[in-house]
């Protein structure tokens, strides 16, 4: 079967359209359809949401249902199903799973969650000591996980445990899928400097997962585990999003509504910051055109790395220029938000809520090894833990 091209894509979104009307369909029967239509990921395989076609076809079909006012799945609020759990499916998942888990997760009939990060393990992941013990054709699971986004919400979290302590970190680890509506799971809010609780702490005792629900082959979880994290790195760090999009559209709009507040100083600083915000999205296009290739690659790091480092200089000025107002903060409620919005709210917000951009989806110094290791191919620092079984480092 040959592969469509743009024309028959624009034709089949239209026979959507026409089989669907926006304006009197049912939000999430539309999804639904479009997934069914192969128009959800166009490079995804026939049957799965997508048609085999090249990825680079994707804004064809996103424009004409923009065109005509077609719901989206409200990609914020499933962001981690989209971007790191549909991609691990697709690659390690059996045909059952990919056919059970990406509709109903495209359609954002389910959240997801990310169970990888530990108090215990900090920024060296594979450090990780929740474990995951065979029982018959389950694993029970026992541990906690840390800054977990959306658990409170999720009805599925991907998850990584330790199923071999006597064999060295990397090696004795497998990747999950876990039903969090299962007996065992406990969610706590984790209120941050914001005021809200957009983390959570989360505590899995005696929790039971069949077999049918492991990703990849029992101890090959931190293979499958990669895949999940560069697209994850890609997800935050290379969104698409338009020229003043982010952190660089309130701060340039209140220097043209507001010149009362300006400054030479301040005039320089927003001009730097402006053109590396740009050249930052620019770049971004430019690695998702890469993606049209093959799964990401370690260049995504380079790419978060850019946007923590921006977020947190930008929401910095933002808060100087604004001046005595800047040290405003609007409200300091404790919610549990049901989207992860780095820009919203007003500038204090912004300012503190970017001081977890170099955290979350991989600290800033992990992931300068990583570019400096696997895109700059400079020596990689010594390991003295790389053979050593995991039940015997010092913890």
């Amino acid at each position: 079967m040959t592969a469509p091209d743009a024309a028959e894509l624009r034709r089949l979104t239209r026979e959507l359209l026409d089989g669907h009307p926006p304006a009197t369909t049912d939000r999430t029967d539309f999804l639904k359809a479009r997934f069914d239509a192969g128009l959800a990921w166009v490079h995804y395989p026939v049957g799965l949401g997508g048609l085999d076609a090249p990825r680079s076809l994707q804004p064809v079909v996103d424009a004409e249902l923009a065109a005509a006012d077609a719901p989206d799945n409200d990609p914020r609020r499933i962001g981690i199903g989209l971007g790191m759990a549909a991609p691990t499916v697709l690659g390690y998942g059996t045909d059952e799973q990919k056919k059970r888990f990406l509709r109903p997760l495209w359609a954002g009939e389910e959240v997801w969650c990310q169970l990888f990060s530990e108090p215990g393990a900090g920024s060296d992941l594979a450090a990780l000591s929740t474990r995951a013990v065979r029982d018959g054709e389950d694993w029970v699971v026992d541990g906690q996980k840390v800054w977990t986004s959306s658990a409170h919400l999720a009805r599925w979290a991907i998850l990584i445990a330790r199923t071999d302590p006597d064999v060295p970190k990397h090696r004795g680890i497998s990747y999950f899928i876990c039903d969090m509506t299962d007996p065992g799971v406990e969610v706590r809010p984790l209120r941050q400097i914001t005021g809200e609780a957009e983390f959570n702490e989360v505590f899995l005792t005696g929790v039971r997962i069949p077999d049918s629900h492991r990703l990849g082959p029992v101890g090959e979880g931190w293979k499958v585990a990669q895949t999940t994290l560069m697209n994850e790195r890609v997800s935050i760090g290379g969104a698409r999003i338009p020229r003043e999009g982010g952190m660089i559209g309130p701060v340039a709009a209140t220097w043209r509504e507001r010149p009362e507040l300006r400054t030479h100083d301040l005039h320089q600083r927003l001009l730097t910051l402006w053109v590396e915000a740009e050249v930052a999205r620019l770049t971004g296009a430019r690695l998702r055109q890469q993606l049209v290739a093959g799964q990401p690659g370690p260049e995504g790091s380079g790419m978060k790395l850019a946007f923590a480092r921006l977020n947190q200089e930008i929401s910095a000025l933002e808060v100087e220029l604004l001046g005595g107002e800047g040290l405003l903060y609007s409200d300091w409620t404790m919610r549990r938000p049901e989207l992860v919005d780095f820009t919203g709210r007003d500038a204090g917000y912004r300012y503190l809520r970017s001081k977890g951009n170099s955290i979350e989806g991989g600290t800033s110094e992990v992931l300068l090894n990583i570019v400096a290791e696997r895109v700059l191919g400079l020596p990689a620092e010594p390991r003295n833990d790389k053979d050593v079984a995991w039940k015997d480092l010092s913890r």
